[in-house]
């Protein structure tokens, strides 16, 4: 079936928003911002927040922490239902959570901005599903854009309860996670639309599970990075400051970093076995991708994580993730006579 031209810019179009969403969700990280809004879907009880605290009732941080409290509860009683008692309990017993930070501006609209950008991302998902039950109805893209709203639908009741919990560690990666799974529905989406994916790339059984084998390490890469940050996030509530980071990360830190040389070995011998075929580039910007990421990881191990190199590190990692996701689509092996 031929898709119109308008229907895979879209597609495309989307992609980047929800590529946009993860990287202002790490700009909110690294600044601070998560709590900039301590309501969800609207900030400050406002869709358009305000620029000065002048405007808030004096006692919002008490309205707010009440609401929060009760959403915590519920949120808790939902875990517990489902046979996660230990983590309802931790929830239950942060007293933290419950903490109100004061307004500050920059943060508020930080926050905003990337409401805006999940805004954006969200109508797209929600464009592509009707325009396809409107138009094209063909099995296969019905049920995956139908899986896909779905999973958004979740990710964006999650992200009320990231904010709810005050950012918890945990809730930040399942959330990581999820946008994965939305980037890697929508890639095959895209997949079966664009006419510049669709062409098959044939390969050798062994190359094909090289290439598979890389997309699960990277993934497996992505993971272990999110635990890393946690592990920040723990150096940071015991008072350790930026410069102290690095030294105090443990195992899971030694595993990552390490574990990446395993990458550049296994992504140079792809890029060496595919060097001279034009049909294979797409492995050429996956190495180009990778060297770049662990330029970003070095310069994160030996200057003390500076924010702005964290947001590029989540940047590459996740345009790495995707194109070895859409490589993995197109790659088909061939019989060896």
């Amino acid at each position: 079936m031929k898709y119109g031209k308008w229907f895979v810019r879209v597609n495309w179009i989307t992609l980047v928003f929800i590529f946009l969403v993860v990287i202002a969700g790490s700009f909110v990280r690294i600044t601070g911002s998560g709590m900039g809004c301590p309501d969800w879907p609207k900030c400050f009880g406002q869709w358009v927040p305000p620029t000065n605290g002048d405007n808030l009732p004096e006692n919002y941080k008490g309205i707010y922490s009440e609401k929060r409290a009760k959403k915590v509860e519920k949120f808790s009683n939902m875990l517990s239902a489902i046979g996660l008692e230990e983590s309802a309990e931790k929830i239950r017993n942060d007293k933290s959570i419950l903490y109100e930070q004061d307004f500050n501006a920059r943060k508020t609209w930080t926050e905003y901005v990337n409401r805006l950008f999940g805004f954006l991302a969200g109508n797209g998902v929600l464009l592509v599903f009707l325009w396809i039950i409107a138009k094209y109805r063909q099995r296969k893209l019905v049920v995956i854009a139908t899986v896909n709203l779905i999973f958004l639908l979740f990710q964006a009741w999650f992200g009320s309860i990231v904010v709810a919990t005050n950012l918890v560690p945990w809730t930040i990666t399942v959330h990581l996670l999820f946008a994965l799974i939305i980037i890697g529905l929508q890639l095959y989406i895209i997949r079966l639309v664009a006419p510049s994916q669709q062409r098959n790339i044939k390969v050798s059984k062994s190359f094909y599970a090289l290439v598979f084998f890389v997309f699960v390490v990277v993934f497996a890469q992505m993971f272990l990075g999110t635990q890393v940050r946690e592990e920040i996030d723990h150096l940071t509530k015991a008072g350790i400051g930026r410069e102290g980071w690095a030294e105090n990360l443990g195992m899971i830190f030694f595993i990552h970093r390490s574990s990446s040389w395993l990458v550049l070995i296994l992504m140079a011998v792809m890029f060496w076995i595919s060097r001279k075929t034009k049909d294979l580039r797409i492995i050429h910007w996956a190495f180009v991708m990778l060297a770049i990421e662990l330029l970003s990881g070095v310069i994160l191990n030996h200057f003390n994580v500076p924010g702005l190199v964290q947001t590029a590190h989540l940047l590459f990692a996740c345009i790495l993730f995707g194109i070895l996701m859409m490589a993995t689509f197109r790659l088909k092996t061939r019989e060896i006579a």
